[in-house]
């Protein structure tokens, strides 16, 4: 069973995002704050659950938090700043969106960058042990999944239907075939180790 909250008696909002990892789309993130009666024991890591279980569970998340906003860097900004401080700055602009104000705020990972006045801590694999922070990984993750469906429309030979946007084969298959698109993430090695030898070479 997921935790409730990191410190009792506070409002507090969970963070978490999607995409860093991937080559190409924004990273998507997620704030969430949850009545302090909430259960649901469905609620884990987006990561352990069917894509099917992620839908559901977000329309519950939706319905029963006290408040919930998604923020949204784009992949132009991650070249700009780099994926760390765009997964942050994501973070900031979900809790910028807040109907409620936290008075703290639990963060996935370990690396945050002070959000006004408000204390925050960062909890390594937090989303397998704090429900807000997993909520938030349901929301940034299944609304990232629905970005990248849509542009998929636009670019079908990418499969961003199937990879996301992550670096699968037939995604480094498609830039090395077909080039980049405005979606790619132009700091980040897109084809892999064969880009590296390609440079290493002249």
């Amino acid at each position: 069973m997921l935790l409730p909250f990191y410190k009792e008696g506070l409002v507090e909002a969970g963070c978490d995002e999607a995409g860093r990892g991937c080559l190409a789309g924004p990273v998507f993130a997620a704030a969430v704050v949850l009545p302090s009666d909430f259960k649901n024991e469905m609620l884990n890591d987006s990561k352990q659950l069917t894509e099917k279980k992620r839908y559901q569970l977000r329309e519950v998340i939706e319905r029963e938090a006290l408040a919930w906003a998604v923020g949204i860097v784009d992949n132009k900004e991650i070249d700009q700043i780099n994926i760390l401080n765009a997964s942050i700055l994501a973070m900031h602009r979900a809790l910028d969106q807040l109907k409620v104000r936290p008075e703290n705020i639990i963060v996935d990972g370990n690396r945050w960058k002070p959000y006004r006045d408000i204390p925050g801590t960062t909890i390594v694999k937090g989303d397998g042990k704090y429900l807000s922070i997993a909520a938030a990984s349901i929301l940034a993750k299944t609304y990232r999944d629905d970005f990248m469906l849509r542009i998929h429309e636009e670019y079908p030979q990418y499969h961003w239907d199937k990879n996301k946007g992550y670096p699968a084969k037939v995604h480094r298959e498609a830039i090395r075939q077909f080039g980049t698109t405005p979606y790619h993430r132009m700091s980040f090695n897109l084809l892999g180790k064969t880009q590296q030898l390609e440079f290493d070479f002249g």
